[in-house]
């Protein structure tokens, strides 16, 4: 049975921003959501959470020592902070807006 678990629930996050990459700490709040992060928390996922605000690649960095992962978005900015004609120019809103992502985890 599956059921979905809001990211906000397990973990925190906190992002930042250099040019137009955006790079995203995601860390867990407890060792069994560190297990459950890396088993449902991919940088595929992540990209389609974000759908076309990330242009580029994401990749999916692991950091077992303080049970994290970090995700380096490519081409999330719209070319950067002085070049974007967006809103928010900046990647400080990319750890919230990830928080609200759903899990779909496998009922163990």
């Amino acid at each position: 049975m599956k059921k979905f678990l809001l990211l906000l629930d397990i973990a925190a996050a906190r992002s930042g921003d250099k040019n137009d990459v955006c790079n995203i700490g995601v860390l867990a709040k407890t060792p069994q959501a560190y297990l459950l992060l890396k088993k449902y928390l991919s940088a595929e996922k992540v990209k389609a959470h974000f759908g076309s605000l990330i242009q580029g690649e994401v990749v999916r960095y692991e950091w077992d020592a303080i049970e994290a992962l970090n995700f380096v978005c490519y081409g999330a900015l719209d070319g950067g902070a002085s070049r974007s004609l967006r809103m928010d120019t900046l990647g400080k809103n990319f750890s919230s807006h990830l928080l609200r992502l759903e899990l779909e985890i496998e009922d163990e």
